[in-house]
């Protein structure tokens, strides 16, 4: 059956597992993730098109997970907690995001944003990247294909 509502991950939570919650996309009351949280893996919630509102990674998570949020079309805002540490994120962590809007702040934290983290994450009309930064993927436009 399909999971719907609000989704709350709680304090007792420390890795949200590899597609753990994909292609769940009745979360259309939005996602909580606990402080307690330290890693999102791999395709932890890809595909949750349903997903809404807004997005905030707890500080205590420093890696975000290739294709953690592939494909959640309608989250609309992205925030990180202050004191991030965040320090990876992983290819197309966020790739079709397309309901994110505004200018992203990446937390001065990250080092390593990996290839098309955030491509065709079309609403975006800019992307801060901190000047700690020294691996940005290659190959490919980070934020939308021509």
């Amino acid at each position: 059956s399909q999971l719907t509502g609000t989704l709350d991950i709680p304090s007792r939570v420390t890795t949200i597992g590899m597609r753990a919650f994909a292609g769940c996309s009745g979360f259309d009351g939005g996602l909580t993730i606990s402080s307690s949280v330290t890693t999102i893996a791999y395709g932890a919630f890809e595909n949750c098109s349903g997903l809404t509102g807004t997005l905030t990674i707890p500080s205590g998570v420093t890696k975000i997970g290739g294709y953690a949020f592939n494909g959640c079309s309608e989250l609309s805002s992205l925030q990180f907690e202050a004191g991030s540490e965040l320090t990876n994120i992983a290819e197309c962590a966020f790739q079709g995001c397309t309901g994110l809007t505004g200018t992203l702040d990446i937390p001065s934290s990250v080092t390593t944003i990996e290839a098309y983290a955030f491509k065709d994450c079309s609403g975006l009309t800019g992307l801060t990247i901190p000047s700690g930064v020294t691996t940005i993927g290659g190959g490919h436009s980070m934020v939308a294909a021509d």
